[in-house]
């Protein structure tokens, strides 16, 4: 839908940012309607531009994978939501540290998954 291209020069690194901001809560707000298609190819979007623009291993980048999780959560796609909460929560952890409140929010994240799923051991 967007076809954006960011480089890596000053104010069109900002505008990438904003727009992958912009993009998110589009989605953000189809997913409250339950147009969940339009959400999906909007966050998954989303999530490339904040991969081409910050790298594979980015605390935004993480959040995107993270709000991605969330729509497939509302979905009932569990495997695809364990996948992406464990994944941001790795890069949160190898980023930001174990006693980072983002790394207590998604371990939160994901035992609220776990116990949905009746997985208490996990």
């Amino acid at each position: 839908m967007f076809n954006v291209q960011c480089s890596m020069f000053g104010q069109i690194i900002s505008f990438c940012q904003s727009t992958a901001i912009s993009i998110n809560n589009l989605a953000s707000l189809y997913k409250s309607q339950g147009k969940y298609e339009e959400a999906e190819s909007l966050l998954v979007e989303a999530l490339a531009i904040r991969k081409r623009l910050l790298g594979e291993e980015h605390p935004d980048v993480a959040t995107s994978m993270i709000d991605l999780a969330g729509l497939y959560q509302s979905q009932g796609k569990y495997e695809l939501v364990e996948y992406l909460y464990i994944e941001g929560l790795a890069m949160f952890k190898k980023l930001l540290g174990q006693e980072h409140p983002w790394v207590a929010t998604n371990m939160n994240n994901l035992a609220t998954l776990y116990e949905s799923q009746g997985k208490y051991e996990k």
